[in-house]
């Protein structure tokens, strides 16, 4: 599984998708932690606003499946509270 930090998902965007529709899932990292994750679309995820960009071409469904184990087996970290409510305020202060 590949990881990515925000700046640079950013900066590369079309190949990070281009992963994404070859069936990888990414994790999109904040400053090291991970925050969220990139993975295929899937055909039970699709809607008919989906299904339009579909038949338009400007977009293509996954070819396989999520498999909800292997995202319940991923790792993650641990903050202390008061490191996660520091860096809130901090993130806070930061978008005003």
């Amino acid at each position: 599984m590949r990881s990515v930090n925000v700046a640079e998902l950013k900066n590369q965007l079309s190949r990070y998708l281009k992963y994404a529709r070859g069936g990888e899932e990414i994790i999109i990292r904040d400053r090291s932690l991970p925050v969220a994750k990139l993975v295929p679309l899937a055909d039970e995820d699709t809607d008919e606003q989906d299904l339009a960009l579909v038949a338009a071409g400007k977009m293509r469904l996954p070819k396989t499946n999520l498999d909800i184990n292997k995202i319940a087996k991923i790792p993650t970290g641990r903050v202390s509270s008061a490191d996660a409510i520091r860096t809130l305020l901090k993130d806070r202060e930061e978008s005003l």
